[in-house]
């Protein structure tokens, strides 16, 4: 047959079953994969390698954050904006597709998979406002959706494409285990915009700082963090990775606090912060360290490359409680 496909390739069996139906048909084919501050790529490289599929790995950061403050079709039960965002993998696979001379688009998609984003009417508005419509196809349920232009154009079969849908996994195992397929991930969303954490924490990052940079984002994924009023953010390590995370991405003007005598968390105030956003972060140092319940410590306070030490009592519970974001 000679054509050529994109496949907007996530590394999950749908996605690898997907490039299977198509190759079967004698198409070359180029994967595709996205990544944010909010999924990366690691699942689709890793299955890439083991399906010894070609796959170009694009960051759409800057257009997604575009995007995700202000999303056309909204948000899902988080700060997931399914559709706005598989519209612009699509658009930008599109230009990919262009830009390489390939004749369609194809994704691991199934029909009423998923309750927001595989409807029929879901999967028709992202087709149409990607740009490329006709250009689309699904094949695990193409024979369930309208014929696209490259049926019609004989660039892929219909009657070899399939009529999955709904929720279930037994059809797709199947059909993996017919491929010689044994290697897959668990599905998962994988996407940090699902989280009910991680969605408040962005939620207030965007409307406390809408100058935000990709930093910001990053520290989001790591320890406690706290808002006092209108004094600024304060971000405590739970464990050593937490702390070994919030050292890497600590900037020069940020304030580092840690204990002096015991273990504990290092705190990390972003943008440095006033003396009494400091104190307060001091005191959530001294909260969830080693010291005995009640009783103060002494905390290493670092800004501008200066340090100097300060004993402080710990902050009540309550107060801790009534911070966290």
């Amino acid at each position: 047959m000679n054509s050529k496909a994109i496949s907007l390739f996530s590394g999950g069996l749908d996605s690898i079953l997907a490039v299977k139906v198509i190759q079967d048909q004698g198409v070359s084919v180029q994967g595709v994969t996205f990544e944010t501050p909010f999924f990366n790529a690691r699942k689709a490289k890793e299955t890439a390698r083991h399906i010894q599929l070609p796959l170009l790995v694009v960051d759409i950061t800057d257009r997604h954050l575009a995007m995700l403050k202000a999303p056309r079709y909204g948000y899902g039960k988080n700060m997931n904006p399914c559709i706005d965002c598989h519209t612009l993998m699509l658009r930008t696979a599109g230009n990919i597709m262009e830009g390489k001379s390939a004749d369609f688009l194809f994704t691991g998609e199934v029909l009423g998979q998923r309750p927001m984003s595989q409807t029929r009417q879901s999967l028709q508005i992202v087709a149409k406002n990607s740009g490329y419509a006709d250009f689309i196809i699904r094949p695990l349920s193409a024979l369930l959706l309208a014929e696209t232009r490259p049926e019609q154009e004989g660039k892929v079969n219909r009657q070899h494409l399939l009529a999955i849908q709904g929720r279930g996994r037994k059809v797709q195992m199947e059909m993996a285990k017919a491929y010689g397929v044994r290697y897959y991930p668990p599905p998962a969303g994988g996407c940090l915009l699902t989280d009910p954490m991680f969605s408040r924490r962005l939620k207030d990052l965007f409307s406390h700082d809408p100058e935000h940079e990709t930093r910001d984002i990053e520290l989001l994924k790591y320890g406690r963090h706290f808002r006092s009023g209108e004094l600024g953010k304060i971000i405590v390590g739970r464990n050593q990775a937490d702390n070994k995370a919030l050292q890497e991405l600590t900037g020069k003007g940020d304030t580092v606090l840690s204990m002096a005598e015991l273990p504990g968390p290092l705190v990390l105030i972003p943008g440095g912060g006033s003396e009494e956003i400091t104190e307060k972060a001091a005191r959530l140092c001294v909260l969830y360290s080693d010291a005995p319940e009640d009783e103060g410590g002494t905390v290493t306070i670092t800004r501008g490359g200066q340090s100097h030490l300060g004993a402080f009592s710990p902050v009540s519970k309550s107060d801790a409680a009534e911070w966290i974001i």
